[in-house]
């Protein structure tokens, strides 16, 4: 049984065992405190659980602001340390991605841009390729830019929540895709277990480390004035 989380925008939470997978999310903004651990008492009470029950917990590392993605991170690192299971960190860009991935309208090959909102006028982005398979596979990124500045392919198909911010650089919906908007919004922690289970299988490490990309937006203030006598 694994936990997922994801708190680099909205507040989720997916618990995935061998009866299927339940996904819980809260798109409110500024209330991942309060909102995660609710979430993984009550995953854990509809499939008759407890936490000793867990494999492993796998926690989304953004890029994302400091203070929301932060939450998520201790919440998972408490969760591990409390249970002595791993805690595997998977890019949550590559959640988006892998939607998009599994849409059958694309071809192999295909390629994806996610951006994602970073404040400030500027997205964090990431490229990938689609591969037959259903995965995607990144090739760019993850970065912070300016919207005009995201490099970008001829083709690519641009999901995320900084296309809808600006639609006047990224464009409009793709009509080709079947998958719902949400899927292309919110990383769903679901993915990124299916993620990090490929990526442990495969012999690759993953590090629970955050992206933040930048120094967080709060600093501490700078030394008081010396006033002369």
């Amino acid at each position: 049984m694994f936990l997922g989380i994801d708190t680099s925008g909205a507040v989720a939470a997916s618990l995935v065992h061998d009866g299927g997978e339940r996904t819980v999310r809260d798109d409110a903004p500024r209330r991942h405190a309060e909102t995660l651990a609710p979430f993984v008492a009550r995953l854990l009470d509809e499939a008759g659980a407890t936490p000793a029950d867990l494999e492993a917990v796998v926690v989304g590392t953004g890029p994302a602001p400091f203070t929301g993605l932060r939450v998520g991170l201790v919440t998972a690192r408490v969760l591990g340390l409390a249970r002595g299971v791993p805690v595997l960190g998977v890019p949550s860009l590559d959640a988006l991605a892998e939607a998009v991935a599994q849409d059958p309208a694309l071809p192999d090959g295909a390629g994806v841009l996610v951006v994602t909102d970073a404040r400030r006028r500027e997205v964090y982005w990431a490229r990938y390729e689609v591969r037959a398979d259903g995965t995607a596979v990144r090739t760019a990124g993850p970065d912070v830019a300016a919207p005009a500045d995201v490099p970008r392919t001829d083709g690519d198909l641009v999901v995320g929540a900084g296309r809808d911010l600006y639609p006047d650089v990224f464009g409009t919906p793709d009509p080709r895709l079947a998958v719902g908007r949400a899927a292309l919004t919110h990383p769903d922690p679901a993915l990124l277990v299916r993620i990090a289970r490929r990526r442990l299988a495969a012999g690759e490490t993953l590090p629970a480390d955050p992206l933040y990309l930048r120094r967080p937006d709060a600093v501490p203030p700078a030394g008081g004035k010396r006033v002369l006598a």
